[in-house]
């Protein structure tokens, strides 16, 4: 089984520090849509050995394949119409067969969030948010560019609590200039107060090119401390688990049952599909990732072509990418999985290799597995590459 992600290339507005693909144009929105489902319908799958071109293609149900989640990310889906979603269900429907207890996540930013629009994503079959909060503290949404305001950000998750939705996810941004510890703390208590089952807890990054970047070298935002990002780090980390949350991937901590099952897909190394402008797909031995650009992605799905990349991936390249994402885990970098895929001498040098890490405390060694400490946590990427074959 696999899961599925959808990419929704626009955005009311560009914040400062995100260099994902995205339009603040939504000229183009419709006609995007189509080409979607039109990469969709021309999309291989184990029961199509060939690619489509044409019409939709109306499997059998038991010619589908089974599909455990689902995941409209970007950008901002929750910027879409009802019938554009409704339009890539059916799409989605068609060729693939939707598991009985499918996870369907859809990223939503507080200002588009309203109780009809909540209903709507509910009947749909949306049984999960991800909601693009980053601070409840007006002035660093103002910071960021954010589109919407702290009122928005506290109203929005009332919402979505007396529509039933039980599964949700909200995201916050640590580390900004701006960001007192004192404010920190107020912003991780809202999250524990609300009982929110779920938080994705991001450092602020400057990304090359963009806004963020530029206004630093201009000085006209101050630079990032990297060492109050490590300290407020750290302070989530204890003031979550105190909470009762599973700290269970580097960004994210949940309530016991409420993990994110389509991310966690991505860190356990799992199949997945992935649709729009710019978005990733894997298949276990091979990465393949579209355009990364709307006109083109729109014109080459005119013409029945869908506009990809592809890397095949080696069996070094494979390992390391399991050591990269499951170090990240909290169950760790599983060694006799390494020794069953890879061999016996990989995992004797992994061993050999994360000696020294061991010695200075960054991992512990936990049934056969390699886990990160809590300090550990702070160097994931680095243990990772020096780690890598």
């Amino acid at each position: 089984m696999a899961g599925i992600y959808i990419h929704i290339p626009f955005c009311k507005q560009a914040c400062n520090y995100c260099n994902f693909h995205f339009s603040t144009s939504l000229k183009l929105k419709d006609e995007l849509i189509a080409a979607l489902v039109k990469e969709i319908e021309l999309t291989s799958t184990p029961s199509t050995n060939t690619t489509l071109s044409g019409s939709v293609n109306k499997f059998k149900e038991e010619e589908r394949e089974t599909i455990d989640t689902l995941y409209f990310g970007g950008g901002t889906p929750s910027i879409l119409d009802m019938k554009d979603l409704q339009f890539l269900f059916n799409a989605l429907r068609k060729k693939f067969l939707f598991n009985d207890s499918i996870e369907i996540t859809l990223e939503a930013n507080p200002d588009d969030i309203t109780p009809a629009k909540l209903s709507f994503w509910k009947s749909a079959g949306i049984n999960r948010l991800s909601v693009g909060i980053q601070s409840f503290i007006e002035e660093e949404l103002v910071w960021m560019n954010r589109a919407h305001t702290a009122k928005e950000s506290l109203q929005c998750i009332d919402e979505i609590i007396a529509t039933g939705f039980t599964d949700f996810s909200v995201d916050l941004i640590y580390g900004s200039p701006l960001l007192s510890n004192a404010d920190w703390k107020k912003n991780v208590d809202i999250i524990i107060a609300k009982n929110i089952p779920h938080i994705s807890c991001y450092a602020l990054t400057v990304e090359p090119k963009t806004a963020l970047d530029k206004m630093i070298l201009q000085n006209k935002k101050k630079p990032v401390d990297t060492e109050k990002q490590a300290q407020q780090f750290l302070l989530l980390i204890d003031w979550m688990l105190n909470a009762g949350y599973e700290h269970y991937e580097t960004s994210n901590f949940a309530k016991s049952g409420s993990r994110s099952k389509h991310n966690s897909s991505y860190w356990q190394g799992k199949n997945y599909y992935a649709f729009g402008p710019s978005a990733h797909s894997f298949d276990g031995k091979s990465r393949r990732w579209n355009i990364a650009n709307n006109a083109l992605y729109i014109q080459s799905l005119k013409n029945n072509n869908i506009p990809f990349e592809e890397e095949i991936l080696t069996p070094t390249q494979q390992l390391n990418e399991y050591i990269m994402t499951s170090l990240r885990t909290s169950e760790g970098l599983n060694l006799t999985i390494v020794e069953k895929k890879f061999g016996k001498n990989m995992s004797d040098g992994l061993l050999t290799a994360s000696e020294k890490w061991k010695a200075g405390g960054k991992i512990l060694f936990i049934e056969n597995s390699i886990v990160l400490s809590k300090e550990g946590k702070l160097f994931a990427d680095g243990i990772a590459a020096d780690l890598f074959f």
